[in-house]
């Protein structure tokens, strides 16, 4: 029984698994996902029947997120962006509104300075150091960053101690290197050590996983690169954890000694509501900018990459913030405490556990094209083992639509899950071991079918997707007809 129990559990780790939802209303099903013709009327229950159609048709819980659009594409039929990269998100849910190379690494210029102010806002908020502590500008930090580098500078005189909360303004608004250099070098001893170890380290916690950090400036350097996605995953961050840091964004002016600096955010005085982030240039790299505005209380971030002129990244910037505040609105799926599905459970006292959001669960989706069509995925590193307790966070529900939006809402176990014992383990690893055979074998018949030139019918062997049926059906999930 335990080599049944380890055998499962190698097993389990790589493979995809799937589940079965029933109870879609059939008057929800019935109401169109037509949003022009119905005047948004229809968009809770719609988009929550197209939502649950979709898994009801077996959705796929994978182990590892899957971009939601093909790389290289344009995500939607109705905006097309001059950008390298870009990607637009909704701030408060973080769903993905549009992307265009989203995940391609590039290099992020000055726009690097992000993530050298999340290092120093975390050392503020830790109180490891003050606003009003000061670092020596070194000989390193002038001549890389300071005067004789004829690279965006706050013009600091070697060897000059400056407060804390000063570099932070010639960073902001200035994009001051020096500024950014002395600010490295006082918290990491040397800009290499601080990009290396803080920089990334707090990359990676944050949920950065591809970004590579080699200085605090983002001049110019062959390994150091960045996505749009991970960029704007960055300012989101921000905006949300250090909400005491973010107004300095809006700074417009900053006077230093006898040198009166300008914010170069052109999106500042636009008067579309833009209050952050950060500018970045390189010969490489072209014109960049991850910017944010607010309107009508809704919150989006922009970022745009690889422009060939500072015209361009203004007015694309500015062109993607206002498509997405007039195309995009909210829509509720279910309500809070309502059960979203169930996640399988490994070894446990019952076979599933029930998955709800935190409050209601709702998504930001595209008016237009009214054709558009949603997808749903629950996923999880499954199956699930316990304790699991309620309230645990333990999957994503993910839900794409064919105009380009992707939003990951968090779900939650609304009920504890405890062993089961060795025999239920055993009897789990048995039902495992042996939906691994049939997926295994579906997959050979599908494959040899497939090459010999007739069609294979995709779904599934008993109504389960990928070729992996569970043993037992979840619960069925309560209908949505209002």
């Amino acid at each position: 029984m335990a080599g049944v129990v380890m055998m499962a559990n190698l097993l389990v780790q790589s493979r995809r698994i799937s589940a079965r939802f029933t109870g879609v209303s059939a008057r929800v099903a019935r109401c169109r996902v037509d949003y022009r013709a119905e005047g948004l009327s229809c968009v809770r229950s719609a988009a929550a029947a197209a939502v649950l159609a979709g898994l009801a048709a077996g959705a796929a819980l994978v182990v590892q997120p899957s971009p939601t659009a093909a790389q290289g594409q344009q995500s939607s039929n109705e905006f097309v962006t001059k950008a390298r990269h870009a990607v637009l998100m909704e701030a408060q849910s973080g769903a993905v509104m549009y992307q265009f190379k989203a995940d391609e690494l590039a290099p992020p210029a000055s726009m690097n300075k992000l993530m050298t102010l999340a290092v120093v806002f975390k050392a503020l908020k830790a109180g490891q150091i003050k606003l009003d502590d000061t670092f020596l500008v070194s000989e390193n930090a002038w001549r890389r960053g300071g005067a004789p580098s004829r690279t965006s500078a706050m013009m600091i005189p070697i060897n000059t101690r400056v407060s804390i909360e000063q570099l932070l303004q010639g960073v902001v608004v200035q994009s001051g290197n020096d500024a950014a250099i002395a600010l490295a070098e006082g918290l990491g001893g040397t800009e290499g050590a601080f990009a290396a170890k803080l920089m990334t380290d707090e990359a990676r916690r944050i949920g950065l996983k591809t970004a590579q950090f080699r200085n605090a400036t983002g001049l110019s350097h062959p390994e150091q690169r960045i996505s749009a996605r991970e960029l704007a995953d960055l300012a989101r961050f921000l905006i949300k954890e250090y909400p005491e840091h973010y107004p300095r964004f809006a700074q417009r002016e900053f006077n230093w000694l006898k040198h009166k600096f300008f914010n170069r955010n052109p999106l500042l005085s636009m008067g579309i509501g833009a209050d952050g982030m950060k500018t970045g240039h390189l010969n490489e790299a072209g014109y960049g900018l991850v910017g944010s505005a607010v309107q009508d209380g809704r919150r989006l971030i922009a970022v745009v990459m690889g422009l060939p002129t500072e015209n361009d990244r203004r007015d694309e910037a500015r062109r993607i913030l206002e498509w997405g505040f007039r195309n995009f609105t909210e829509a509720k799926l279910f309500d809070a405490g309502e059960i979203v599905g169930h996640a399988r459970v490994w070894g446990g006292d019952k076979l599933y556990v029930g998955l709800r959001g935190k409050g209601d669960v709702a998504v930001v989706l595209a008016k237009f094209p009214a054709s558009q069509k949603l997808k749903g995925e629950i996923i999880y590193q499954g199956p699930l083992k316990p304790p699991i307790k309620a309230g645990e966070q333990v999957a994503i529900l993910r839900v794409t639509s064919t105009a380009g939006a992707s939003n990951d809402v968090l779900l939650y176990a609304a009920e504890d899950a405890v062993s089961g014992g060795v025999v239920r383990q055993g009897l789990d690893s048995l039902a495992h071991l042996a939906e691994w055979a049939l997926g295994a074998a579906f997959a050979k018949i599908k494959s040899s079918v497939g090459s010999s030139g007739a069609s294979a019918t995709p779904g599934a062997i008993n109504g389960a997707a990928e070729g992996n049926a569970p043993m037992a059906a979840p619960p069925p999930v309560r209908t949505l007809a209002r």
